[in-house]
This record gives structure tokens, sequence and C-alpha cells, in this order.
């Protein structure tokens, strides 16, 4: 009938035409194959290999400082030690005058006004940090102070807020910035308490945000003060690490005056400059080999990515860094399967220990497909060493088939390093001994491995991985993996750059890089 249009329902309307593809072969070694369509360059294939570099939509990878604790649980005599998940501590003047006797860090000042100095090696801006601390014995002579810093880049340049204690048992805060070596009160000794007895704990907390620098104190047990004690604008020292700076004043007796501190916490921070990658190459996995013949079923797998957001291989890495949320399964008993991970439990040193797989992340006994077993680690839930770690995102999260130490045969995924490296599945794509590849044919999802422990008993032996993330804000080729210092994955360079390039310990002990 006139006036009437037929519009076919949603289950009769054509479907549309699919994407034009073009395949061409890639000069040069590895063999790739190179897939476009109207806009460009859509994926790239490596005979050999599983993973897929597909163009998606833009995405921008950030990692700031990771909150952390050092509750001083371990024993040292010379220096603070590392403390997890924050770094190696730095000191001023002789070592022995810094320990850990177990439990606690211990401050010796041996020479009346010399300021000792310990700092976490990680130079952040904004912070807002805490920290108990306590002197062992009454001052005598003279006043003695225990300070937190922020904004320290050496014993001449930082802001702190210090406690003093005087002779007669007085409590004083007061809000300090030292600029090439003067000291100016930004916030003049205030008292918050009295009757001071050796041993008593106080708390003090600084904070920096922009130019506003604030502090309070109370003493410990008691309820946190609702507001700030000293709050000023100051631009003093806007990047600096974190630390403590112990001083007894001139004219003490009965010295070495021995300072304690306990339970940091570094509740947030920015790092002075944040490791930021952008681009819009997403990885994925083929469920074989590509053979480097181009068929049907591989046009309809790259159509089907075309327009794919699910996560990737770098979305799935991202779920176990710096901030990352908690993700429970309910088909596993809700156990958990991502969010931000540690390294490992620690050793008394205060050390994480190595050996926390993909399924002690969980908290879960695993069977392999080749019949292999393996319990959950004790202490190791929620934590990923290196190689756990990129068997988390490939492995659990990927798909490629897992086995511990049997059965390693170039297609499954080995537990440890030393055997992804040689044997692992896919590609070796650059290779070199005792000295780093070139990175000229690296692609984003490569898996660089590393001899970086040079304690290892078999020389050369690889001993770390990650996964590469592509070229950073500043040109600098980045990977994420989990280490120790920083205490689980990162790409950000806590304990070490996370480059490929320059003159780093991860640059320079470059050894192997596999595609899977």
């Amino acid at each position: 009938m006139a006036g009437i249009v037929l519009v076919q329902d949603d289950e009769t309307r054509a479907a549309p035409p699919p994407i034009a593809l073009t395949v061409d072969a890639l000069p040069g070694t590895p063999a790739r194959t190179q897939v476009s369509d109207s806009r460009g360059v859509l994926a790239t294939l490596t005979t050999g290999s599983k993973t897929v570099t597909m163009r998606g939509q833009t995405r921008t990878f950030t990692e700031q400082k990771r909150p952390f604790t050092d509750e001083f649980t371990r024993t040292t005599t010379n220096g603070f030690g590392m403390s997890p998940g924050g770094g190696n501590w730095s000191q001023s003047g002789s070592a022995t005058l810094y320990s850990v006797p177990g439990g606690v860090g211990q401050i010796s000042c041996d020479v009346a006004n010399t300021s000792r100095h310990t700092t976490i090696v990680d130079p952040l801006t904004d912070v807002d940090v805490t920290a108990k601390v306590t002197i062992t014995d009454a001052p005598a002579g003279a006043s003695a102070s225990i300070a937190l810093a922020v904004g320290y880049t050496d014993t001449n340049n930082a802001n702190r807020a210090r406690l003093l204690v005087t002779t007669a048992g007085v409590v004083q805060l007061a809000l300090e910035k030292e600029v090439a070596g003067t000291v100016t009160a930004l916030g003049t000794a205030t008292q918050i308490g009295t009757g001071f007895a050796a041993g008593d704990w106080w708390r003090i907390r600084i904070e920096r945000t922009g130019t506003t620098l604030r502090c309070r104190a109370w003493q410990d047990g008691t309820d946190e003060p609702s507001t700030w004690l000293h709050s000023v604008t100051d631009a003093a020292n806007p990047v600096g690490r974190v630390g403590f700076r112990a001083v007894a004043s001139t004219g003490s007796t009965g010295l070495p005056r021995v300072f304690q501190v306990d339970d940091l916490r570094v509740i947030s921070g920015s790092r002075a400059v944040a490791p930021t990658v952008t681009h819009n190459t997403w990885v994925r996995v083929l469920p074989q080999p590509f053979s480097g013949t181009w068929t049907p079923a591989l046009a309809a797998q790259i159509r089907a990515w075309a327009n794919d957001t699910t996560p990737d291989v770098l979305a799935y890495a991202m779920m176990y860094v710096t901030g990352s949320p908690s993700v429970a399964d309910p088909a596993l008993g809700g156990a958990r399967i991502a969010g931000q991970a540690d390294y490992g439990p620690l050793a008394a040193d205060g050390v994480p220990v190595e050996g926390a797989d993909f399924h002690d992340f969980m908290g879960l006994a695993w069977e392999f497909p080749n019949g292999e077993t393996q319990s959950a680690g004790i202490g190791e839930q929620g934590c990923l060493d290196c190689s756990g770690f990129v068997r988390m995102i490939y492995g659990y999260h990927m798909g490629i088939p897992m086995v511990r130490t049997s059965n390693i045969d170039g297609v499954t995924l080995p537990r440890m390093t030393k055997d992804i490296g040689p044997s692992g599945p896919g590609i070796i794509v650059a290779q070199a001994t005792g000295t780093a590849p070139a990175l000229t044919g690296i692609q984003i999802g490569d898996v660089p491995h590393f001899d970086a422990d040079t304690s290892d008993v078999v020389a050369g032996q690889l001993d770390h991985n990650g996964i590469y993330l592509g070229v950073d804000s500043v040109g600098r080729h980045r990977f994420v993996n989990s280490r120790k210092t920083p205490d689980g994955p990162t790409f950000a360079d806590l304990g070490g750059e996370s480059t490929l390039d320059g003159a780093g310990l991860y640059a320079t002990s470059l050894r192997l890089i596999r595609r899977f």
C-alpha cells in the first residue's frame, strides 16, 4: 500500500559487509605478518607466537607511589636495611649508629649538636606520612629531638615536624624548613605534653600538598587530634625523601642519646616523575601459535578483536600494580584473582621472599594439565614473584597452558624464569651472552628476561622477567614486573629503573626477549 515503508527486523536485516583486510609479510626476522584495514595497520602476527598486537583504543598507564608501612620487623646492625614496599634506607654518618635490634629502628646520637639523618631512597612530591618515635632515656643537660622529615634531598635541605623533649619532660612540636643549611621555623615549638618518661611513644604526622605543609603529634595510644597544630604555605623542598632526623642539643650529657622509631606509614605519596605510557596497542593471544599461513579463521578472529575492549595482556597486568582493586571469583569459592599484589612474605631481614605463583596469590592448591600439583604457599596469599606475575597474566588469564618443572616442551609456560627464557612458549626475539641484546625487534607484550642477580650459583642464569609495556612519555622502554624492593608488581623505578634502555640494572642485565 502507498505510504508504507517495509523495514526488516533485527533478525532479518542484512549484516554489514566484513572489514576489508590487507595482509602483507614484513621483512626481517622473526617472520611477521601485518594486517591492515582502511585506517592503517590493524594487527601484527609473528610466526611461531600466539601473541598478536592489535590497534585499539588509546590508553594511558600511570603509576603513583604505593602506600606502605615499615614495622621494622627485621634485625640489622649497619643501617635500617630495606623498607618493604618503600625502598632502601640511607643514612648520614657511620652506618653503625643506625640499627634495627628487632621490632624498632634505633638512632644513636653520640655527639652533641650533630644531626643524624636516615631516609628512604624514593623522592616524592605530595606526601602524607606518620610514625611513632621515642627516646630511650630522658634528656639530660639539654633538650633532644626526633623529627619526621619530608622533601629531604641532603642533610642541609628538608622540611620536618620536630618533636622536642626538654630536660623537664615537656614535649613540644615545631614545624621547620632547612634550605642550604639555614633552618627557619614555620611553626614555633608548641607544648603538646608534659611528664615525658623514657620510652614514652609519641606519634608525628606531617603532610605536604602542593605548597601547603602541616603537622600534628599526639601520645601513642590516644586519639589523633582532628586539627593540625601547624599549617603553613611554603614552597621550599617540594621534592625529596621521607625519613627521620635526630639530634641531642648542645650541652647534652650522658651521651649517646638513643632514639627509637616504629610503624612508619606512608599513607599516600606522589612520585616526582610518575611513569606514564600512552599508546593504542592491545595484546591478544591466539589459541595456537601462528603458522605463518593466513586463513579465514584468522581473518574472523582479527575482525572480532578489532572492536574488542575486554581485558587484554596489558589490562590484566595493570590489575596487580599500585591501587588495583580486589576482584574475587565466585567460581573459585570467592578466591581473590586480582588486586594490588605483594611480592612475597618477609624474611627475617625484612626482604620479601620469592616463591609466590599465581595460585598462591589466590590461596589455592593447583593441579596442572600434566599432573603436577602444588599446594598454596604459606603466607603467600596476595603475593606474586616475577615469574608468578607473568604466569598470572599469560597463563591464568590469557590461557597459555602451564606446567611447573616437568614437561617443559616449548609450548607450555614453566614455573621458573630460568626455564621460561630458553624453553618457554613462543619464540626468542633477541638474546645475547654477557651483554644486553638490541631492542630493535621488541614488541609490546614481549617478555624480557634478565641476569640481574650476580649471586646466582649458576653464572649467567636468567633470574628475573616481566612484560614490555611500551615507550614512556620521555622515550624510555618501560616494562612492568614484580620485584622485591617495591614489594610487588610495578612499572615505576623504586629499587631500580623499570626500563630496558639506559645504564640501570635491568637495562644492563637484559639477556633475552621472548614473545609468547
